[in-house]
């Protein structure tokens, strides 16, 4: 056994890697140049899908044929000027609140338990979706250059989220370290991609990008005016943009000192790459003019076909663009892993989500919160095929939920406290958060049938769920709570030893029954009949076993029930009694364990749950 033990241990430290102490928590703290891969890569990312899930609702729903791309230049304006609002009240929140938690905490301290348990759904269920999102568009990315692995879209995926999960039970310093040359190279791809572009677009004259007429008959053939509906209904699309803003300000204690400052500097650095790239690449396609659609017929995602006919055919600067793309969408996902498991440990420390989230593992990590993500975020892409437009409704509602929540949490804060400028700090923050409580009404309306209801109703059943789990801790605290000068109670205490046959376990628990020195003690045993009972008492002599042996006879072989039954016996003899059940239990290799019968097992899963019972197993190790 002790075999099996290290070889599993030796297992885990080669994927998990060697435990970290403590005390070195704050070295494993993040600097601004990995911090912002870590933190913003979901933020930036999103530029990759957020043009085309505009176009999506222009040429697949409205038909309005070329007039689509004259509305993406004002969209990304709104866009941009709701990134800006945003992004000045996470910068209050992050010097206001330097110990993290984002909209849950802000919430908390200043409108009270129900706001905050919404932006905290609200924000957990955005982290799930951001992995499902991420990993989807990355996998998109490159189907978007190799269409032959179109049909292993959900087995990448799947594969790309347990490569992450791992990653990140190894610590968040080495996953940060590990993720940052992706973010980079997105970075300088996506800038590269953007001026040049522009370049050739307005110095070359390159005109838009040829279709085949298939697609250009059905897609930008459309002459009607946009409905203010659809208008609507892109603007909220291309708000996904703003997805992972919120990250920085959750994950604060995560920075070197000071953190908050660091953190600042981090979320203006996103920001200004996220506004700029977006505005850029909204113009350029507004001139080459990419199609995209819903139905996914078209197997290049927009940014690829922008790739593609800027630098002229599929040479080594499309591939490295679609390279690029797919390693800072797949590791996106690494800014949910980095927030998820801390909120989710905040709102566990308020008693709101079950203690094990609050439990770091060996890497200093909340290991239990990262599993957690990733077993949700794969039931995700498993539900929706690993199709970014079927996941992208879902994504927007609890991000501006949690946006509005933020915003108005931050203008209470402002009006109570009065600092330095709080007039205006107040104005920005109720400014933003009317707009952000607009988009996410326009989401949940335009985009209900689509699936946003999905989150519209997990976001309240989460509320429910985190107040059962408050309700639950509250009562046992309460029951656990003891009244001054209580003393516990003497019991008369009762040894059960649970015999099936006489051997080196039972005579082992039995000498470990008698140092208890109980009030009473007995053996018992179930049997099949009168024969039976007649061996076990004659193996019982043998041995000159002294203590009471006490048999039943069960005609349908069960086991539990019996005992079950005669221990409830016992215990009504005397109404102050303990009753300590002795088990002796075989206990083999992990490769052979199975081939042993289980009934002790059952046997503690019943005795569980039964009042003043403790139950103690004998383990025999068998090597």
């Amino acid at each position: 056994m002790a075999t099996n033990t290290q070889n599993s241990s030796r297992l885990k430290r080669f994927f998990i890697g060697a435990p970290i102490a403590t005390s070195e928590d704050s070295h494993q703290r993040l600097s601004k140049k990995v911090a912002l891969p870590v933190f913003a890569s979901d933020a930036i990312s999103s530029t990759a899908y957020a043009t085309q899930e505009i176009l999506i609702v222009f040429l697949s729903l409205a038909a309005v044929g070329t007039a689509a791309y004259s509305r993406l230049v004002p969209i990304s304006l709104m866009v941009i000027g709701l990134l800006v609002i945003v992004v000045f009240s996470y910068r209050q929140t992050i010097f206001a609140y330097p110990t993290g938690g984002g909209s849950y905490v802000v919430s908390r301290e200043n409108l009270g338990k129900y706001p905050s348990l919404v932006a905290g759904g609200s924000m957990l269920t955005d982290y799930i979706l951001t992995v499902a999102v991420s990993v989807s568009g990355g996998v998109a990315a490159i189907i978007s250059a190799f269409s032959h692995l179109a049909p292993y879209r959900v087995h990448m995926a799947v594969g790309f989220v347990l490569l992450i999960t791992l990653a990140n039970l190894r610590g968040l310093k080495e996953s940060g370290s590990l993720f940052a040359p992706p973010t980079y190279l997105y970075i300088i791809c996506l800038f590269g991609l953007i001026i040049y572009g522009l370049f050739r677009v307005f110095v070359q004259d390159l005109g838009p990008i040829p279709h085949t007429e298939p697609f250009e008959n059905e897609l930008l053939s459309g002459t009607n005016s946009v409905t203010l509906f659809f208008f609507l209904k892109a603007f909220s699309s291309g708000a996904v943009a703003l997805t992972g803003v919120e990250a920085v300000a959750d994950g604060v204690p995560a920075f070197k000192k000071s953190e908050s400052k660091n953190a600042s500097r981090v979320l203006i650095w996103m920001a200004a790459i996220l506004g700029s790239s977006f505005f850029g690449l909204s113009v350029l396609a507004q001139h080459i003019k990419p199609l995209a659609d819903e139905e996914g017929e078209i197997s290049q995602t927009v940014l690829a076909q922008m790739a593609e006919h800027v630098y002229g055919g599929r040479n080594i600067f499309f591939f490295i663009t679609q390279f690029a793309t797919f390693g800072i969408l797949i590791l996106a996902a690494n800014t949910a892993y980095a927030d998820f498991p801390r909120l989710s440990s905040i709102i566990a420390k308020d008693n709101y989500m079950p203690r094990q989230f609050m439990n770091r593992g060996d890497r200093l990590v909340f290991s239990n919160g990262v599993i957690f993500l990733g077993l949700a975020a794969i039931s995700l892409i498993v539900v929706f095929s690993g199709q970014v437009t079927l996941l992208i409704p879902l994504y927007a509602v609890g991000v501006f939920t949690g946006f509005t929540l933020s915003q108005t949490g931050m203008a209470v804060r402002n009006y109570k406290l009065k600092d330095s400028g709080w007039i205006f700090k107040t104005i920005v923050s109720g400014f933003g958060a009317t707009t952000t409580a607009f988009v996410a009404g326009i989401v949940v309306v335009v985009k209900f049938t689509d699936g946003a209801w999905i989150p519209a109703a997990v976001i309240p059943t989460l509320v429910l769920s985190f107040n059962a789990v408050n309700r639950h801790y509250t009562r046992v605290r309460s029951y656990l709570q003891p009244t001054d000068g209580y003393v516990a109670p003497f019991r008369t205490h009762t040894v059960v030893v649970l015999v099936g046959s006489v051997n080196q376990g039972v005579l082992k628990a039995v000498r470990y029954a008698e140092s208890l020195r109980p009030d009473r003690l007995l053996a018992l045993s179930v049997i099949e009949n009168s024969d039976d009972r007649q061996r076990l008492q004659e193996q019982w002599d043998k041995f000159g076993l002294s203590i009471e042996l006490d048999t039943i006879v069960s005609e349908y072989r069960d086991l539990t029930e019996p005992i079950l039954n005669r221990i409830n016996q016992i215990d009504d003899l005397d109404s102050d009694d303990l009753i300590t059940v002795i088990i002796p239990e075989f206990v083999t290799s992990i490769r052979s364990q199975w081939l042993h019968n289980q009934s002790a097992l059952a046997i503690k899963a019943r005795l569980l749950f039964r009042p003043n019972t403790v139950v103690t197993s004998v383990p025999i190790v068998i090597p």
